[in-house]
């Protein structure tokens, strides 16, 4: 398959700088597929064949034990995961379902190691990509150590806030369900969070939000940089 088809992605980060022959080798055994919801793409422990690029829909990245699962991120259009598996030939730390219609670029993970090995524009962008998904990493621990549910949900509703062009009112992205597991809380503590929290001028219907006090919800989540930005 020409890299043509793959015009899409060149313009990433972890490809822009790479040489043409080497996205050529890059894409030469790639393919694209749609997906529909709720497919299990890769399954923890399993070897990582690919290096994923979603372009669109949303991925649910999930790590079970001992009978429990938690979310733990989702990859959204346009992005690459379980990069660190690819270039270390381990096997995948967690599993990922579509949320919903996806398609998804898949690389094989030999020809990512190969250009790894001979491209030094593509090892250099591999580090920056790598050091972005870890201090994201950081943050989330932080989030999750620092803050009580309470303020991981505050915190959350802000976010949700800015990222709908500072409107106030917005359908929850994902099922509370699901939230919840983001938020590490279970959904019953995210119903009673989302109570507590309409003092902060919260106002919950369903999956629909509205914020009524913005200067109330934030002077109490408090959100900061180092972990929110």
């Amino acid at each position: 398959m020409s890299s043509d088809r793959f015009a899409e992605i060149r313009e990433l980060q972890l490809f822009r700088d790479i040489s043409d022959a080497s996205f050529e080798t890059l894409t030469r055994g790639a393919y694209v597929q749609n997906f529909p919801p709720h497919t299990e793409l890769i399954t923890e422990g399993d070897p990582a064949d690919f290096l994923y690029i979603i372009t669109s829909g949303a991925v649910d990245l999930v790590a079970s034990w001992e009978g429990r699962e938690s979310s733990m991120a989702t990859a959204q259009p346009v992005s690459t995961f379980i990069l660190a598996a690819t270039i270390n030939e381990r096997p995948f730390l967690m599993s990922g379902r579509t949320l919903n219609k996806c398609r998804i670029i898949l690389i094989p993970s030999e020809d990512v190691r190969t250009v790894f090995e001979t491209d030094p524009a593509f090892a250099r962008a591999i580090v920056t990509e790598l050091a972005i998904v870890y201090r994201e990493t950081s943050k989330s621990a932080k989030n999750l150590k620092l803050r009580t549910s309470l303020e991981r949900l505050a915190n959350y509703l802000v976010k949700c806030y800015h990222d709908n062009e500072m409107s106030a009112e917005f359908e929850l992205q994902f099922e509370k369900r699901r939230l919840a597991s983001l938020l590490g809380m279970t959904p019953e503590n995210l119903s009673r969070s989302f109570n507590a929290l309409r003092q902060y001028g919260v106002v919950v219907d369903g999956q629909n939000v509205n914020l009524t006090d913005m200067d109330a919800l934030i002077a109490f989540a408090k959100p900061y940089d180092l972990i929110d930005g």
